[in-house]
């Protein structure tokens, strides 16, 4: 029997964890592999981790066919509604999965039902639930997340690194975490996973106060922040402008002071002088 490994179709299989593969072989090497691989032709579609250890130890397998497809695309919207049908799968995992199945029907690929067959197995048949103009609200609701949720996955999907994208998928790090660090470049990211989990999260707080408002010290007499601007009142300032005139303000009372301990200190040793002469 000849199986192949599309490299294309395995990339929707998430790589198991250290402990879940263990899980797994344990499971395998004790019960044998009771559920049938599914093949597209000579092409494996379900069941790659299975197959993996099977080789490994020489454990029997059987396979049934699923020739319901037409195109290597809607063999891709299959696998990703089969992921997205598991209960394991994590909310990140779900958020990929969903916005990958938005990509390929942007391109046009359109899923086609399944087609019973003797050496088929029953399969749901695939429902576009999204599509390529598929708001990120729609999008959420088939990852079964929040909008918010997806909008960092989508900022983790186009500017991680392979390492920061791992580590989300390992646990080591959130979501919400990952997407602040995947702001920075690709080495800061590197230094930050390889400084493991702690490592991670200082470098997310370290983003996330960087973009925060800067609190200014408050000068005595000024209006409370925040307060209302009335319309026409001359002291109406635009923010910026009024947090840039602060800082002026600050920077030059901390020059005035120095000067003023500069002038003490030459007061000092002006007079000295004068007792020694």
């Amino acid at each position: 029997m000849n199986i192949t490994i599309n490299e294309d179709l395995r990339k929707y299989i998430d790589p198991l964890t250290e402990n879940e593969r263990a899980m797994l072989e344990r499971s395998l090497l004790a019960e044998g592999c009771r559920d049938a691989l599914v093949l597209w032709g000579e092409i494996l579609i379900d069941g790659h981790n299975r197959y993996e250890i099977c080789q490994k130890h020489q454990i029997p397998f059987n396979t049934v066919q699923n020739r319901s497809f037409e195109t290597i695309e809607q063999v891709m919207l299959w696998m990703i509604d089969n992921q997205l049908s598991r209960r394991s799968v994590t909310d990140f995992q779900r958020g990929m999965l969903a916005l990958r199945k938005k990509e390929l029907l942007a391109t046009g690929s359109q899923p086609r039902p399944v087609i019973e067959s003797e050496t088929a197995p029953q399969e749901p048949a695939i429902t576009p639930a999204i599509t390529g103009k598929t708001s990120r609200k729609e999008v959420a609701q088939i990852a079964g997340v929040s909008s918010h949720t997806i909008g960092q996955i989508e900022k983790i999907q186009k500017t991680a690194t392979p390492a920061l994208i791992n580590a989300v998928r390992a646990g080591t790090i959130s979501i919400g975490a990952a997407a602040a660090v995947a702001s920075l470049s690709d080495n800061e990211q590197l230094a930050a996973v390889a400084g493991g989990r702690k490592e991670l999260q200082q470098a997310a707080k370290q983003v996330r106060d960087a973009k925060a408002p800067a609190k200014l010290p408050k000068i005595e007499g000024e209006r409370e922040e925040g307060g209302p601007v009335i319309a026409g009142d001359d002291t109406a300032t635009p923010y910026a402008e009024v947090a840039a005139l602060k800082a002026k303000i600050v920077t030059l009372t901390a020059e005035n002071q120095a000067l003023k301990e500069q002038v003490s200190m030459l007061t000092v040793a002006l007079e000295e002088t004068r007792r020694a002469a």
